[in-house]
């Protein structure tokens, strides 16, 4: 790991009507900048099998500006618009690199709004930070310092469905640093039936917030009020609409800021987590638990549990998902033919009884341990029901 980690700070402000306009322009000028250099990039692999790069789509931006039709683009800071380029880039690498699907057009009523600042555009000094083409510093509620001495990098600026303003600044922060070592280790298990969030191999179960019903009757009400509402670009739908982003936007900061604390604390007290990899966009097929499933935000708990990981020295297994941890008795090592998703308790051939999600946790720390012991792909071994033993090996693990 780096002498220092790269941490992004994200704060609220209140813009002026002058900087929400500047900022809008700018986000309006990225999106029309990444469309144009996409549909450039696609038309020059598919009429000539030619791929065009960063440098190349930087030429026809400067083009781009001394048209009439374009030359609007001048207005803004030219700063958010080469780094919306070295983003679509970034975005080509991945899809070559086979880690991510084809890039998508920005949509101007879906994608999110934002531009990104480097040094060059933004002044930042005595806590006041001020863009490029501004005159003001932005009003930012500093709900928490920067690291002592260091300054942003860069600054990203955002607006979010619910019409909140956002900025973050990226900063290297010294204090992260590798925690002291525990023996510790953990196996987490989700419990798919969600009556609990997660449930931990020492047998502690974490209580399922579902942040989702709280506001469930108040989402419903906000929905056919904009249901109701004349398609368009009208007052009362832009109003409706906004209720109903707010509503979203409250149970998603919710559901953020409960993974947040269920994680650092995993992350501070074990050495090793174990965890299963699982597949959302799958789980969420099953019509009947597809909510409460996207409510549990399990990807999320994942990527927030993974790079804590790295910043604090801990290791994060995931064992594969067609790992049998509900119907392995964690004490004999007997396998069950059967384990319907109703059966939340069950008793072994060896007459142990066991809570299904506190087993399973078990199962998958057991199985998390020998990956790293005898390296990725074994499975522990494992009795059938008849008494005869066997090992199987892991299917090939898909990336993320």
């Amino acid at each position: 790991m780096s002498a220092h980690v790269k941490r992004a700070y994200r704060y609220r402000f209140c813009p002026t009507d002058a900087q929400a306009a500047e900022l809008s322009r700018t986000f309006g000028c990225v999106r029309k900048v990444y469309n144009l250099a996409l549909a450039a990039r696609t038309q020059a692999w598919v009429t000539r099998q030619e791929r065009v790069n960063y440098h190349q789509t930087s030429a026809m931006l400067t083009a781009w500006k001394k048209t009439e039709e374009l030359a609007y683009l001048n207005e803004v800071s030219s700063v958010p618009l080469q780094q919306t380029l070295r983003h679509l880039q970034m975005a080509f690498t991945h899809f070559f690199g086979k880690r991510a699907r084809y890039p998508r057009f920005k949509s101007r009523k879906k994608s999110r709004r934002s531009a990104e600042y480097t040094t060059s555009a933004f002044r930042f000094r005595d806590g006041a930070l001020t863009l490029a083409k501004m005159t003001e510093p932005l009003a930012v509620v500093w709900s928490r310092p920067l690291p002592e001495g260091m300054a942003p990098s860069t600054v990203t600026v955002s607006q979010d469905a619910a019409g909140r303003w956002f900025v973050s600044l990226l900063c290297e922060d010294p204090s992260v640093q590798p925690l002291p070592a525990t023996g510790q280790a953990v196996g987490v298990d989700v419990d798919v039936g969600l009556d609990h969030l997660l449930t931990l191999s020492t047998g502690e179960k974490i209580t399922n917030p579902r942040h989702e019903r709280r506001d469930r009757a108040a989402l419903a009400k906000a929905q056919r009020n904009l249901a109701r509402k004349a398609r368009g670009e009208g007052a009362n739908r832009r109003k409706a609409r906004l209720k109903v982003a707010k509503i979203h936007a409250r149970i998603a900061d919710r559901r953020r800021d409960t993974l947040h604390k269920l994680t650092t604390r995993l992350v501070r007290e074990n050495q090793t987590i174990v965890i299963e990899d699982l597949t959302v966009r799958n789980m969420v097929k099953n019509r009947k638990l597809a909510r409460a499933i996207s409510d549990a935000a399990w990807a999320l708990f994942r990527g927030l549990l993974e790079y804590k990981a790295a910043w604090y020295g801990r290791e994060v297994i995931a064992v594969d998902r067609f790992f049998p941890s509900s119907k392995l008795c964690s004490h004999c090592g007997t396998l069950q033919e059967k384990m319907p998703l109703s059966v939340r308790t069950w008793t072994c051939d060896c007459a142990t009884t066991h809570d299904r999600d506190v087993n399973a946790a078990k199962n998958l720390l057991a199985a998390g341990l020998a990956v790293s012991a005898c390296g990725a792909g074994v499975r522990p071994q494992r009795r059938t029901p008849g008494g005869q033993s066997a090992t199987k090996h892991e299917p090939p693990r898909r990336e993320p």
